[in-house]
């Protein structure tokens, strides 16, 4: 088996017809050194074994497209797990988003409900200052004048603040529109590798085929070959041993 099979690389190896004749002349001549009585023997054992063997090549080729085909699976599902990660950390990110909105809004309703007891306050003691103010106006004129500025100051700087939040949340809002157009492009990008993967693995496995369908025919022809070589030497031989056995019947 393992001469036959060596016979068979070396045949298909060959880089010409005339190597090949040389090798089939060499397997004859090893052939009838090894066994000189069986000259008349076929070979058929022989061809079955490879053809055998061939098919089992076939069938490893096959086993291997099936387990590209298996790893191509197992990647597609670890990118889908990907995608699936990604898009629970921008859901958390969602999250994170209206609870720190939710957070500035119930800050902002403290600031004005501050801004609400101040303006009562100031209400109250305006009551009370307008009492006091009969008795003492002249004193009191430049102390009240300068709380309303306080007072403006403060109401100034509630507006420069609540400004100032609204300016953040808008930019928070921004980041977050970046963040989802990014995560797209990754998805599509994504998308794309996955059917260049796709397409990579379907020429990988018609370039296979090819090349074993390729290398099954020229061991084929090789067969054919080496079985019409065999079969023309015997005949040669035939004729030769006839010859000699009946040389007046030539005459």
């Amino acid at each position: 088996m393992t001469s036959v099979i060596d016979l068979y690389e070396k045949l298909r190896l060959a880089p010409d017809e005339t190597a090949r004749a040389r090798i089939i002349a060499e397997a004859f001549e090893a052939l009838e050194n090894r066994y000189p009585h069986l000259d008349y023997l076929v070979t058929t054992r022989h061809l079955s074994e490879t053809e055998l063997k061939l098919t089992k090549e076939i069938e490893q080729v096959r086993l291997e497209v099936e387990q590209v085909r298996s790893e191509l699976k197992a990647t597609e599902l670890k990118l889908t797990k990907e995608i699936e990660d990604v898009r629970l950390e921008v859901e958390q990110v969602r999250s994170e988003l209206k609870a720190t909105e939710l957070k500035l809004t119930k800050e902002i309703e403290d600031v004005r409900l501050e801004v609400e007891q101040i303006r009562s306050e100031l209400k109250a003691t305006e009551l009370k200052l307008t009492k006091e103010i009969e008795q003492v106006r002249l004193n009191l004129t430049k102390e009240i004048e300068q709380v309303r500025l306080e007072v403006e100051q403060v109401r100034s700087e509630l507006k420069a603040t609540e400004l100032k939040l609204t300016k953040e949340i808008e930019q928070v809002r921004l980041e977050v529109e970046q963040v989802r157009s990014e995560l797209k492009a990754t998805e599509l990008k994504l998308t794309k590798e996955i059917e260049q993967v796709r397409l990579e693995i379907v020429q990988a496995s018609e370039r296979t085929r090819s090349e074993t369908l390729t290398a099954i025919a020229e061991s084929k022809a090789s067969l054919i070959k080496w079985s019409f070589l065999f079969w023309l030497s015997q005949m040669g031989a035939i004729l030769l041993l006839l010859w000699r056995l009946f040389p007046n019947r030539g005459g």
